[in-house]
């Protein structure tokens, strides 16, 4: 009888799921269906375009769509980065020596680069390190599966559509051999990560081989960059600001990146410099910046910090690249700490912090220094173990904790 129960257990698990199988099965033909009419759709309005018909029968036609773009397309953050997460990551020792490294390996052509767009070297590397990690991180998701998904399914198809053209485009001219054409599941590509429609108007061939490759050629990628912000509005010669402090009882309802007042309003509100120099007379209008508040450290900002949020539309986005580039140029760090007791971790930490929980026990998987949903649930599991907040936050304080713990 037991063994009867357990065999009716079964049966009463099974049944169900395979009778799920059975009715998603048509769904999932039916949406097989629609993505090969869609690409024969697609295939029309690509050759109208001029795209040539056998870079379409080569390369899309026969393409399957990959559903998991979808769910980045609606997925909705379940843990917001803190600001000092944020920074601590993209903007760690580790970036300062790699970028000031690449600084000098590619100090000719940035030289070059700077004098044909008038963009400094500091900035433009700042860019290559935080989009790919200096050509380290491009994506692995074929870009003509992935836009060819979102071109045929889920929100915004008429964007999408026209990525997916001018992918097809970037190929049919020969700029980028099509495997290599990879990158994130949004379709941005290449070492500063173009979508293809950027890649068409502002992309450059900086050394003259008659391509345009943002994915293998270091020379084209830095000065499409340049291109970007150039165009974007830089102003040669004129910083993206500079960190203040406030005076006690200031009033922050004037903060915003688009308040911008005369540099006179800013002095007259008793603002200074963060190292206490006065600010400067005239000069560029600036507007007041308070990432985390009036509490933290606060930044007056112009025309080129908004170039820069034009590239990747963020605030710590922008913040980051611009803090890079000061230290690149042999700047420290803030001057005001981020108002929490517990800090953010560079690189080197989180990795060290993934070794320690896989040390004790929690599959995570290798420790990349990704903070992923895999090493929240085992820092949360070991918060609560130690009767700390259990908020899975890779911070400080975790680190601390564990440290003393290791090979227990």
């Amino acid at each position: 009888m037991k063994k009867i129960a357990s065999l009716g257990t079964v049966h009463a698990r099974i049944l169900p799921l395979l009778l799920g199988w059975v009715l998603a099965a048509p769904s999932v033909s039916a949406a097989n269906h629609d993505f090969a009419a869609c690409l024969d759709r697609l295939r029309t309005q690509a050759i109208q375009r001029g795209i040539s018909k056998a870079t379409f029968d080569t390369h899309a036609a026969r393409i399957e769509p990959d559903l998991s773009v979808l769910e980045s397309l609606d997925a909705q953050p379940e843990f917001k980065t803190p600001i000092w997460d944020y920074l601590a990551a993209l903007v760690d020792e580790e970036r300062v020596e790699d970028g000031r490294a690449m600084l000098e390996q590619w100090r000719d052509v940035l030289r070059r680069v700077e004098e044909r767009f008038g963009v400094d070297p500091a900035t433009v590397v700042s860019v290559w390190g935080v989009e790919s990690n200096f050509g380290r991180s491009l994506g692995q998701r074929p870009l003509l599966v992935s836009l060819g998904t979102l071109a045929c399914m889920g929100r915004r198809q008429d964007y999408f559509r026209g990525e997916f053209f001018a992918a097809l485009k970037i190929i049919d001219d020969g700029h980028i051999a099509p495997e290599r054409l990879t990158g994130s599941w949004a379709g941005a590509f290449g070492q500063t990560q173009f979508m293809p429609s950027t890649f068409l108007q502002l992309a450059v061939d900086f050394d003259g081989d008659g391509r345009r490759d943002l994915v293998d050629n270091v020379p084209d990628s830095l000065a499409s960059t340049a291109n970007f912000l150039q165009r974007g509005g830089w102003r040669i010669g004129e910083s993206w600001g500079f960190e203040v402090n406030l005076p006690p009882g200031f009033d922050a309802s004037i903060a915003g990146r688009r308040n911008k007042q005369p540099m006179s309003t800013w002095i007259g509100r008793g603002v200074k410099r963060a190292n206490g120099e006065p600010l400067p007379a005239g000069g560029p209008d600036r507007a007041l910046l308070l990432p985390a508040g009036k509490d933290g450290p606060a930044f007056l900002v112009g025309k080129n910090f908004d170039v820069i949020y034009g590239y990747n539309a963020a605030e710590s986005y922008a913040l980051a690249i611009a803090h890079l580039s000061d230290r690149l140029r042999g700047g420290g760090s803030f001057r005001t700490p981020w108002p929490t007791d517990d800090p953010g971790l560079s690189r080197a930490e989180r990795r060290e912090l993934q070794r320690l929980l896989i040390a004790r026990g929690h599959d995570i998987g290798e420790a990349d220094g990704m903070i992923g949903t895999k090493t929240r649930r085992a820092i949360a599991q070991e918060q609560k173990n130690l009767a700390l907040e259990p908020d899975g936050r890779a911070g400080l304080r975790i680190l601390e904790a564990l440290r003393p713990m290791a090979g227990n």
